[in-house]
């Protein structure tokens, strides 16, 4: 029989190999992220980016916390592998209550960060000792650089009085924030020049993150997103994938799955995705350069939209003018500018170009149509084009769902991307008609049918190998969203 004494030893030994076991678990498990076989891939490209307010829309279960609690972790402990270090690091994370705080940010955290790192922890309720089962009001940890770093918890349900004053070097939003939060939150991180992160899954529909950051992360240089679905996350079993599927109804995958904005009717063009459908500008051959197509506006913008074609009949929507509140001799000149850029064909000194029909019709207030306004500024501008809602909708769809691409878009084409993730199904079956204009004329490109490109002789060197060309487009796209 063992002593007593004895006894409280052997316990006392083997609670301390499993703290020791714990710590270099949790080590490990930072140690090994995206390491290896297995690589979140998505995971990589936001850690990489490098603006200074990055969002992931992800699904349930995509691995979008994953990556969030890992950038606190790398920024409060000073080792990011894709960042100039900082000695002391102040951020905040910010959960929508201090119960999803405890069950999901503050526990991914602590996962990644190891106890021999955590100088102290400042509860709010709960014990010191066991923090995973309370709510930490704050971290301190060791930082590599010879510094200390803190890491605090809030909770959007607090109110914005509770995120005045302070300066930070970081926020991290798990999941969406009230807007009055969110803006308090980068007066934060201005001082500092600090960085602001969020990662969510879109339930709320289109609100303001929809609007301002979503829809604008491609025209903005400190703006960047990325989507995640169950499918990106390399540690999903496709077993569970396609019975969670099976599951949810369709108006809920596209949320918890896809990590889509939601709407009421959904997305007329839901076969768009960015990541595969924009592409970074490139030389275009000048044999694969089609022709113009223009949507008419005065108080409204007038789309207009650069269309090229390759061999395979694979189309390229490369340059972009769009604007309103300007008259047709603006437009022309703008119009014109573009295309003496891109050393576009003229006939006669003309160019040519699809306009909406309605552009031939004179009015009470102009003797003269649209369509001969552009005429008299040497544009010559055909509007018989085939206006037929449903089909057109139909082949655009079919070109963004063809396996491979069948239409890219170049990324300087800002407003026809805009439009393409908004446009969304009102009632009766009709699209909503609201900023359409550059998805009208993208209609009446595709339903002119356009002809792939005639192999000249003498071909130039970037149009022999179309696949290398392609590839080439996307890596620039990816280093230009860095």
């Amino acid at each position: 029989m063992l002593k007593q004494n004895d006894r409280i030893r052997i316990i006392n030994t083997i609670l301390e190999i499993e703290k020791i076991l714990k710590r270099r678990t949790r080590y490990d498990k930072l140690s090994s992220y995206n390491q290896g076989r297995k690589k979140h891939k998505k995971q990589l490209e936001f850690h990489r980016s490098s603006k200074r307010n990055r969002w992931v829309f992800g699904g349930n279960r995509s691995g979008k916390t994953e990556c969030g609690a890992v950038e606190a972790v790398w920024w409060a402990r000073g080792i990011h592998p894709y960042r100039k270090n900082r000695k002391e690091v102040n951020g905040w994370v910010v959960s929508p209550s201090y119960e999803v705080q405890r069950e999901v940010a503050q526990a991914k955290i602590l996962s990644y960060l190891s106890p021999d790192y955590i100088i102290d922890v400042v509860m709010l309720s709960g014990r010191k000792g066991a923090p995973e089962y309370g709510v930490i009001d704050y971290l301190v940890v060791k930082n590599e650089l010879g510094g200390v770093s803190k890491i605090a918890f809030k909770s959007a349900d607090q109110g914005r009085e509770k995120f005045q004053g302070a300066s930070l070097d970081f926020v991290w939003f798990d999941e969406e924030p009230a807007r009055d939060i969110y803006e308090e939150c980068l007066m934060r991180v201005l001082d500092r020049k600090g960085d602001i992160w969020g990662t969510m899954t879109p339930l709320k529909g289109r609100t303001y993150i929809y609007d301002e950051i979503y829809l604008n992360a491609r025209n903005n240089q400190q703006i960047w997103c990325i989507t995640m679905e169950w499918e990106d996350n390399p540690y999903l079993d496709k077993g569970e994938i396609a019975a969670l599927s099976q599951s949810l109804a369709s108006e809920t995958l596209d949320s918890r799955r896809y990590g889509r904005f939601s709407v009421d009717g959904g997305l007329v063009y839901s076969e768009f995705q960015p990541d595969l459908h924009i592409i970074a500008p490139f030389d275009v051959p000048l044999e694969w350069y089609d022709t113009i197509s223009i949507d008419p506006g005065l108080h409204n913008p007038l789309s207009c939209h650069f269309y090229a074609v390759d061999y395979d009949g694979t189309i390229y929507v490369i340059a972009e003018h769009y604007e309103k509140e300007k008259d047709i001799e603006h437009h022309s000149a703008e119009i014109k500018r573009i295309a003496d850029r891109l050393n576009w064909h003229r006939r006669s000194g003309r160019l040519e170009a699809l306009i909406d029909s309605a552009a031939s019709q004179r009015t009470l207030s102009s003797l003269r149509s649209v369509a001969e306004l552009f005429y008299e500024k040497d544009i010559l501008t055909n509007t018989k084009v085939n206006k037929d809602l449903w089909s057109g909708i139909a082949r655009v769809k079919s070109l963004f769902a063809a396996r491979p691409a069948r239409i890219f878009i170049f990324s300087n084409c800002i407003n026809l991307i805009r439009e393409l993730k908004g446009y969304s199904w009102g009632e009766g079956d009709a699209p909503k008609k609201e900023n359409d204009h550059a998805l009208d004329e993208l209609r009446y490109y595709v339903m002119s049918r356009p002809e792939p490109a005639e192999r000249r002789e003498m071909v130039t060197e970037i149009s022999r190998d179309k696949n290398k060309l392609i590839k080439q487009a996307v890596r620039n796209m990816k280093r230009i969203n860095d």
